[in-house]
């Protein structure tokens, strides 16, 4: 236990940011998926599971690949 809590105050810096970057590029693809019915593939529900799951990676996937035009 002791050895995670010395990792942690070792690497907050790095840690918080990349936190908080995954909450709100998640947020973000979440809203968008929600408001909009258009996707170029799959479907609202596989893109919820993709962006809520996939850390980081989800939500950048849905604005490349899924996100239809607006």
């Amino acid at each position: 236990m002791e050895e995670i809590m010395t990792f942690l105050k070792d690497y907050w810096v790095f840690i918080v940011p990349l936190i908080v970057l995954q909450f709100a590029l998640m947020a973000a693809a979440v809203i968008h998926i929600l408001r909009h019915d258009t996707y170029k593939t799959g479907s609202r529900v596989i893109w919820l599971i993709i962006s809520i799951c996939v850390n980081i990676i989800g939500p950048v996937l849905y604005f490349t690949i899924g996100k239809g035009d607006d």
